[in-house]
């Protein structure tokens, strides 16, 4: 969960200034907001989600407390197949995130048929993903989507437009999708090779060769970086 935080400085007999952070772990927040109380030189402070929804720091703590063991930090790789000879299609999908203080990857694949394009493949691997993390709980944050698409990911993210109308199905069946979850998506391209672990997930696909697996991941802190 990110917060902005802000907050009042006030030393006794001196001049009071007010100050915003950048988007913070609720967290870190936390810690910071603790280690000024002890300076005593906090005297009100408050935080901001990313649906704009303000916090005291007792609500805070509480949330952070209700939330402890559902999915967070989520990050997503997809990414499509298509032959079309055949009008098949492979999807493959890899959801990282914590729970509690456990890692999990989740990785899944599907054979479609009846497709038109290799850019329709990929958005059916983008849903499949949100869909993936409907039945995990994730709701109400921030998620980061990785693809080497620039079609779905720009699309998605409102920076060039969709003038295909079985495409404009497929993301407006995505944009509610994510509104019903609360997840705002965060958008940020890769290379194919930085998406190999999707692209090969969709390459069995189209083999024939069906995934489904969810493990923890032990001894690293950042598993989406690997």
């Amino acid at each position: 969960m990110k917060v902005i935080m802000q907050w009042t400085y006030q030393a006794s007999k001196k001049p009071s200034a007010d100050f915003v952070s950048d988007w913070l772990d609720a967290g870190t927040a936390l810690v910071i907001t603790e280690d000024l109380e002890k300076a005593g030189r906090l005297k009100e402070v408050e935080f901001k989600d990313e649906f704009d929804t303000t916090w005291t720091k007792k609500e805070l703590k509480k949330l952070l407390t209700e939330i402890e063991e559902e999915p967070q930090d989520v990050t997503v790789f997809f990414d499509g197949g298509f032959q079309k000879d055949e009008k098949v299609a492979g999807i493959g999908v890899a959801i990282y995130y914590r729970q509690g203080k456990k890692l999990w990857r989740l990785r899944t694949n599907v054979k479609l048929e009846q497709f038109e394009s290799n850019n329709e493949a990929e958005y059916a691997a983008f849903h499949e993903a949100v869909r993936q993390m409907d039945e995990l709980g994730i709701h109400h944050q921030s998620c980061v989507f990785k693809g080497d698409s620039l079609v779905v990911l720009n699309q998605l993210s409102g920076e060039w437009p969709c003038m295909e109308e079985n495409l404009n199905k497929w993301l407006d069946r995505i944009e509610a999708k994510l509104d019903k979850l609360k997840i705002i998506p965060v958008c940020k391209p890769i290379s194919r090779k930085e998406n190999q672990e999707a692209d090969r997930l969709a390459t069995l696909a189209l083999q024939g060769k069906a995934i489904f697996s969810k493990i923890e991941i032990a001894g690293s802190k950042e598993p989406y970086q690997q």
